[in-house]
């Protein structure tokens, strides 16, 4: 059946950021895309108001006449490129805030999640790329950065550049039913938004702290960058500036909003947050020496070390990750408040 210019405007307008219109003109991918990312922040749902007749040119094109996937390779785009690379990111802060506590995290469920996110974009429209060699690379890259949540940025470069380098047309494939596509889109989402939903409920506290961490490994990539920097800060704030714009209250009258308030001004500060909770596990003051942190630090590590008490494992285990996080934290130089 042919798909209506005039029906696709309608479910666009109505459900756009969650993916009405492109559930309806079979573009599976594109309506997971923006159903986890609502209409990619809402800048991709009103850019699409233009791209709305092509989509629907290409959705009644013969399945026939579908460019096959042998004949040639799809024009480079720096927009599906740049796109690829900020749904990556956007996958991986969200498995670090969902899944970070988890073991390998940092070889298994990052690397999966951002190049799953890469490859979500690379899928969209009539365009696909090589699975095995996007998610491969992912998995390579990621152990040269273990430990340290940046790596999702090189991750998700790398996995943007093979994901093009493979990229290739669709084959024409047989039409499924919409239940179908509706279970598999379903699974999809669940299976994105399942950890984030229970580490919520089940651990608020930690996925809190877990937000405020993420955000601010964040907002520390722009370091050397600070007008960057200040745009992503503004970003952040975009939510705050319209409520305040339609309310017109200085003050917040919504108990999210002062939650989310509380959670920015935390993420704001926690460079020195960090710091001082850092001085206090090592039993030292604001201000220590490099010598008197290394020294501490190697007091500590003996006192708790797991082998040296084998009556309080537990006890012991979690105060020997405290000490090493404490001094990792005061081993980095401290960055300038402007940047």
């Amino acid at each position: 059946m042919a798909k209506g210019l005039l029906v696709t405007y309608a479910l666009w307008a109505i459900g756009g950021p969650a993916g009405l219109h492109h559930l309806y003109l079979g573009r599976d991918s594109h309506a997971l895309l923006w159903m986890l990312t609502l209409g990619g922040g809402g800048v991709g749902w009103l850019w699409e108001f233009w791209k709305l007749p092509s989509f629907v040119a290409q959705a009644n094109r013969a399945q026939g006449l579908r460019q096959s996937p042998g004949r040639a390779m799809p024009p480079l785009s720096p927009i599906r490129f740049a796109a690829q690379m900020i749904v990556g990111i956007y996958f991986g802060l969200v498995a670090l805030i969902s899944l970070s506590s988890m073991a390998n995290f940092y070889t298994v469920a990052l690397p999966l999640a951002v190049g799953l996110g890469v490859l979500l974009v690379a899928t969209v429209g009539s365009q696909t790329s090589d699975f095995k060699n996007t998610l491969g690379v992912a998995f390579l890259t990621s152990p040269i950065f273990y430990g340290r949540p940046i790596a999702i940025l090189p991750i998700s470069l790398a996995a943007s550049i093979t994901a093009q380098k493979h990229r290739r047309y669709k084959a024409s494939v047989k039409s499924e039913t919409l239940s179908v596509r509706l279970y598999r889109l379903g699974l999809a989402y669940l299976a994105f938004t399942g950890p984030l939903v229970y580490s919520t409920l089940c651990n608020t506290a930690a996925t809190i702290s877990y937000i405020a961490e993420t955000i601010g490994s964040f907002l520390s990539w722009f370091s050397f960058f600070p007008l960057l920097g200040r745009f992503m800060e503004s970003v952040l704030l975009l939510p705050y500036r319209i409520w305040r714009l339609l309310v017109g209250d200085p003050g917040f009258s919504s108990i999210y909003f002062q939650e989310w308030e509380k959670l920015y001004e935390f993420v704001h500060s926690f460079q020195d947050e960090k710091r001082h909770l850092a001085y206090q596990v090592l039993g030292l003051p604001e201000g220590a020496t490099n010598e008197e942190i290394h020294q501490s630090y190697q007091e500590l590590v003996k006192v708790w070390h797991p082998d040296h008490n084998l009556h309080q494992t537990e006890e012991a285990q979690r105060h020997f990750l405290e000490i090493q996080a404490a001094y990792e934290v005061l081993s980095q130089p401290r960055k300038p408040k402007g940047s």
